[in-house]
Order: structure tokens, then C-alpha cells, then sequence
């Protein structure tokens, strides 16, 4: 299959006017210019007329609750947090995402290809994220990485789920206690298998404490629920007490402190601007936030949240923060590349490269304008929308 003409946003420092894209097998064969030279499709094989369209990267949903907090489902649609115990890393968002939710439909008709799915922020550690396609039935075929991060939080939800039940955590002090808990043991665990491994001795597998490994070994980020900036100084100390990759999500004051946050080197996941603030944590909450932090050097992606904000959004909320000041180049990274690099995936998708994913969105125009229409998502080289087609 290619796709011809249009303006190829790559998202690998080049643009391409009026070029073409050979899709094989589910992965970009070949990019280029179009001239009789380079392209040469099979009698047959099916060309996608891009015209006057942005052809792009599919765009990237860094943190959201897609298919596991359903929509119109109630109690019963909801697995996004185990508000029984505030210590679970070892719930596996694979396990309650249901891929038939519609919002995985909504996603695909706005180009979102791929998205960072897991539980919420209600425990101090709420289980395992997962990188997952937007198109398929079995969520077992659309796992890109799995698990892809470990939900960590602080500040108001686990404060508020957990004091109201007459235990800990009820104050800050006791979530910052309780995770250093956690990761004290999850080393002395990972130290007894290690010795037990060059010893030669049998070990009996924790399961509890065995999630933590990828973390440990800096193989997967924690994924740091944060909105104040007491909280996100505190997320910052314990990731460098315990040397962990971690992603700063939600980062609503982060433009207080963008210089210092740039200086600590970890990236931020903001949003849902578009939603209401609805808590105090979120006061200061404010579609600037990416901009500043994004000149100061952060690495900076946009996300709703969904289903706080909707997941089809996505790229208006990206378009709401180059309106306050965000580079429009950014905005483009911050809902392609950027969430890729952040989510350990920029292997596979992100940008048109050759042997990179076929997830593949063409647009309109500028899909960060509310006018901006959908007229193909491509995801792993197969047509999953077609504007008219799917009606």
C-alpha cells in the first residue's frame, strides 16, 4: 500500500511535500519524494490519495483510563482503582481493559493510534501501565509494551480515599513513607534473588514485590501522579533517593518551577487542562503550563486524562496550548514523538521512519484546529477509518 501526496509531517526533522509512503507488512518500507524515480507501485496495490492532506504520525495518548474506566457503565464498567489497599503494583491493567468500550472508537476517528492506559490515582501505587494499540478486539494483540510503567501518587486521591476509611494514608507524609516502604522491601527483594541466582540456591518467587523488577531496574518509569508543587518535589526526591526513571504526569503547577524541573532531566505528561478544577490541588492548573515548561527545557507531551477530558480531544488540547504559547512544532511533538520517547516506545511509533510501525493518521489540515477532520487512521499498515467509509 502508499500513500501519495499531501505535506508528510515525518516528526524525524524533515517534511515532505508531496511525497509518497510504501506500507509493507505492516511497517513504513519507504519514504520519499514523489517523482518517477523512486515511486513504483505493483499493479494493483492500493494507493491512498493524500491530495491536499497532513499525513502524520498516529497521535499518542501519553496517560489515560480508556476501557478501564468505561463510559455510561457505572460501578460495574469501573476497574480503575482498587480502593481497598493503597499498596497494589501488582494489578496489571491488561486484566480490566475492555477494548469495546466506545472510546476506543472515538480514538481511532481522531487519529489516536496508540495510548498509555492503566489504573488511577486513588492508591499510593495503583499497578502496572500497559502501551496499547487503539484498534483490535483482544487487548492481548494490541499490547505495543506491557507492563510500561508503574502508577505511583501523591497528594489529594490517596489522602482523601484512604483517611476517609480511618487508615493510612492520611496525610502526605504517610504516602511519601509508605512508598519509600514499598521500594525498601522491593530492593532487599531483588538483592535476595540476585544472591540466590550467582549462589545457586532455589528462590521462591514474591509475587507481590516481583512487578517492581522493571522499575528497579530502570527498564520502566514510575508514573508519578502530581499536581502541586510540593508533590512533584517530593515524586523528584524519591526517584533520585532510589535512582528511578519516572514521568512527572498531570504537572498542573510545574510552570512555577519549570527551571528547576528541567535541571532534575524528567519529563511531564500535562493535563487534563480542558477539564474543570474541580480539587484544590488543581487551582493553578492551565493549558501555559506545557509552553513553559517545554521553553525551559522540559520534554513535555498532552493528555485528557481520559475519561476526565475526552480521549478525542487530544490534539484540541494540544491546539490549547500552542494557543497559550506553546511552539506550534511542539504542539505537534507533544501529541506524537515527544509521548513516545516518554513511554519507552519511540522504537516502534512516533514518527514516519522505515521499519517503524504503520500507524499513520492523515488530516485535513492542522488537526490541533477544531475544523480539522479525520480522513484516514492507519494502524499497523491496515485501514481501521476511512471518512465516509465508516459513517
Amino acid at each position: 500500500m502508499y500513500i501519495v501526496g499531501g505535506l508528510i509531517k515525518t516528526m524525524a526533522g524533515e517534511d515532505i511535500r508531496n511525497g509518497w509512503i510504501r506500507i509493507q507488512e505492516g511497517k513504513i518500507a519507504e519514504i520519499g519524494k514523489r517523482d518517477k524515480k523512486t515511486f513504483h507501485p505493483a499493479p494493483g496495490e492500493r494507493i491512498i490519495k493524500a491530495e491536499n492532506g497532513l499525513v502524520m504520525p498516529g497521535l499518542i495518548e501519553a496517560h489515560c483510563h480508556m476501557g478501564i474506566t468505561e463510559e455510561k457503565k457505572g460501578m460495574e464498567g469501573d476497574d480503575c482503582n482498587e480502593t481497598v489497599n493503597p499498596v497494589t503494583p501488582y494489578l496489571r491493567a491488561i486484566d480490566a481493559v475492555n477494548t469495546m468500550d466506545a472510546a476506543f472508537d472515538d480514538a481511532v476517528r481522531a487519529g489516536i493510534t496508540s495510548a498509555m492506559i492503566g489504573p488511577g490515582s486513588s492508591n499510593v501505587v495503583g499497578g502496572q501501565f500497559a502501551f496499547l494499540k487503539t484498534r483490535g478486539r483482544r487487548v492481548d494483540d494490541l499490547i505495543v509494551k506491557a507492563p510500561a510503567a508503574m502508577k505511583v501518587a501523591f497528594g489529594e486521591n490517596p489522602k482523601v480515599n484512604y483517611s476517609g476509611q480511618g487508615k493510612s494514608p492520611s496525610t502526605r507524609m504517610a504516602i511519601a513513607a509508605m512508598l519509600r516502604e514499598e521500594l525498601t522491601k522491593a530492593f532487599a527483594y531483588r538483592e535476595k534473588k540476585q544472591n540466590a541466582a550467582q549462589n545457586g540456591e532455589a528462590f521462591e518467587e514474591d509475587f507481590r514485590l516481583e512487578c517492581w523488577l522493571p522499575v528497579l531496574n530502570r527498564e520502566i518509569p514510575i508514573k508519578a501522579h502530581v499536581h502541586r508543587v510540593d508533590d512533584i518535589f517530593t515524586a523528584v526526591r524519591i526517584a533520585k533517593e532510589f535512582n528511578l526513571k519516572m514521568t512527572l504526569d498531570h504537572c498542573s503547577e510545574g510552570h512555577l518551577i519549570a527551571n528547576e524541573l528541567a535541571t532534575e532531566g524528567f519529563p511531564a505528561i500535562v493535563g487534563p487542562d480542558l477539564a474543570s478544577r474541580s480539587k484544590i490541588e488543581v487551582q493553578n492548573m492551565a493549558f501555559k503550563t506545557v509552553g513553559v515548561l517545554n521553553r525551559a527545557g522540559v520534554m513535555t507531551a498532552v493528555t485528557t486524562d481520559h475519561p476526565v477530558s475526552l480521549i478525542q480531544s487530544l490534539p484540541l488540547c494540544a491546539g490549547l496550548a500552542v494557543k497559550s504559547g506553546l511552539d506550534l512544532e511542539e504542539g505537534y511533538k507533544a501529541v506524537t514523538i515527544h509521548p513516545a520517547v516518554i513511554c519507552g516506545v519511540a522504537d516502534r511509533v512516533g514518527s514516519l521512519e522505515p521499519g517503524k510501525d504503520a500507524d499513520i493518521a492523515i488530516f485535513t489540515g492542522n488537526p490541533m484546529e477544531v475544523f480539522t477532520r479525520t480522513l484516514y487512521t492507519i494502524i499497523d499498515g491496515e485501514v481501521v477509518y476511512e471518512a465516509g467509509a465508516n459513517e
